[in-house]
Formats: structure tokens, sequence, C-alpha cells
């Protein structure tokens, strides 16, 4: 968000949940331990005004569980206690996340009628045998029908997704990032599997039953994933999960759980720009790359770690890296 815009967070974990996904403890890694009431609505939504300057646009968002999965009486009560603040212009709008097969023509109608801008789909991935042996309940249809409705109807759309699921690899996961591409999103989150304390895939992974997907298999693969997106136009939101507390004090207990997980896979993209630069290089070359000033810290990856690697795979005897504003992307100096 800009420096005029701000997300007003309430978590609604498990809220509206049929089921309890394998990868999924909403509580731990919302770090929230009871559902929102409207009480807490109007709260959040004070707090958050207190702390923002005049002419701020702020958007209220339900995070967390299914919000169109709850009782109708509950989610007319939390929409409720947000209308006197859209009534007078304090918030500008409402977003929502939920599931795709808790979407149909009423629900939108409701949505639409409390000032619900955005709703985020719970896609995770587009292959039902991912989707089933991950617990999710719906199917990749169910995802293409709820996007092209809410769509239709008006509402912004932006889809989840993840990667290193049971029964994934990265082909899977490219897969589903093309199909998911082609329901055109306003855009999307994708999140690399954690796998978080007191959860079934938790339990599959101490049983030797599940292959942890790691920082660097996400990074891989999420390096692939992100031209997919871009090639569409559709911006990525968020690379894993938001950091925590909790997750960070130990209920990530395995799983591509890293706060600055976007900035490794940006600069694996980068490093993958640069070996094409370098192919054919001579061993012991002295080798210039020259970079746009806002792509240096991506090419130089964290520590050093892709000059490093760019050394050593090419046998340069010196890798230089200057910044130059004329230059695109990367080029050879």
């Amino acid at each position: 968000m800009s420096a005029r815009e701000s997300i007003i967070p309430v978590f609604v974990p498990h809220l509206g949940c049929p089921n309890d996904c394998v990868f999924c403890n909403q509580r731990r890694i919302s770090g929230s331990l009871s559902p929102a009431r409207p009480e807490d609505v109007a709260a959040a939504i004070d707090r958050a005004l207190s702390l923002t300057p005049p002419g701020t646009r702020c958007q209220l968002a339900f995070y967390g569980g299914s919000f169109t999965a709850i009782p109708d009486a509950e989610q007319e009560a939390l929409l409720g206690a947000a209308q006197p603040y859209l009534e007078r212009g304090d918030i500008a709008s409402i977003r929502l996340s939920t599931r795709p097969d808790a979407i149909d023509g009423a629900v939108l109608a409701r949505l639409k009628r409390h000032g619900v801008e955005t709703v985020e789909l719970g896609a995770q991935s587009m292959s039902d045998s991912v989707l089933a042996l991950s617990g999710r309940g719906h199917t990749a249809a169910d995802v293409e029908e709820a996007s092209r409705a809410v769509k239709a109807a008006g509402f912004r759309l932006i889809l989840q997704m993840m990667t290193g699921l049971p029964g994934s690899d990265d082909e899977t996961d490219i897969g589903s990032a093309r199909s998911i591409a082609a329901l055109e999103p306003d855009g999307v989150r994708v999140y690399p599997t954690v796998i978080v304390r007191d959860t079934a895939l938790f339990d599959l992974w101490r049983a030797g039953r599940y292959k942890e997907h790691t920082v660097e298999d996400a990074v891989r693969v999420c390096a692939r994933i992100v031209p997919v997106f871009e090639a569409a136009g559709i911006p990525i939101i968020r690379m894993g999960l938001n950091p925590t507390e909790d997750l960070s004090g130990g209920d990530a207990v395995g799983g591509a759980y890293h706060p600055a997980l976007g900035e490794l896979v940006r600069a694996r993209i980068m490093r993958g720009r640069a070996e094409a630069l370098l192919e054919g290089s001579a061993p012991g070359a002295d080798i210039t790359l020259r970079v746009n000033p806002r792509l240096m810290s991506q090419l130089v990856g964290q520590h050093g770690a892709n000059r490093a690697y760019l050394t050593e795979k090419f046998a340069l005897k010196r890798l230089k890296i200057l910044p130059d504003a004329a230059v695109e992307g990367v080029e050879l100096g």
C-alpha cells in the first residue's frame, strides 16, 4: 500500500471453515486466538483512524477463515459494524478472504450491499489431486466458477496459491500458476508451504509421509512462477507468510518460512538473467555487469550470495557489478 492508503486488518481465524486443511492452523498463522466480534471490528477501525493521517484511504480487511461460509447473521453483524464508517467516509471499502465453494449469487449480493470491494479466494492449487491430499474440500473447477462469478459481479478478485503442498512438485505448481493467471485476477498471493505446529501436515512430516518444502525449494519454483504472473500483467501482492512472533518463535517448525522470501526469489530471478549473459565467458575473465540501481541488491544477492555464486560457477577472476541508470535491467559492461 502507498503512504496514502492503509489496510485495517481484522482476523477471523477458522471462522466459517468447514474443515481443517492439512497445512492450516489459522490461530497460529494470524497470531489471533479468537474470532472477531462486531465490537472488535469497530475497535480496530477506531484504533486505525486515530493513527492514520487525514486523507488516508482506509480499507477494512477480514483475513483468515472463510468469511462467506459463516452463518448469514454473523456475516451481517460483522459487515454491519463497518457500515457507519463507510457511510461517513472514514473507510473507503472492505475486502475479505473466503473459499471458492462458499460463493454464490446471494453471497455476492450481500457483499455488494455492504460495500465490499475485493474478494480473495484461496485457490491454493489447480490440481484436484493436490487439493484432495491437502484436505481442501473443493476442486479446481470450483475455483474457476467462483472466480468468474466474483469478476462478473464487479468485485476485484485476488487469488491465493501455495507451492509445495502434498502431492505437488515444481511442474504442478507452475501449472497452477498458469491456470490462475488464465482467470485474470487483479492480484495474487503466493504462499509456499510452511509446516506449522499442531497441524495435520506437522504430523505427516514427523511421520515421514511429507517431504519438507524448504526455502530453497520455494525460491527455485517461485523464480519460475513470478514470470508467469508478470507476463500476464498480474501484480504479486505477497510472497510468503507475513512474519509473526508466534511463527518466528517456533510455531513454524519447517518448510518455506523466511521473513524476506520475496527478496530471495527476486534475487534468484536476477541471478538467472546474469547467468544467461555470462554463458561462454572464458575462465579467469574479468567481467563487469551494469545494472539499474533499483535492481542492484537483487543482482548482488543477500550477503553477496549471487556475486559469489556467479564468480565460482564461471571461474571468473573478478566480477564487478556497477549501477547504471541507463540500463533497464542488467547488461554486460
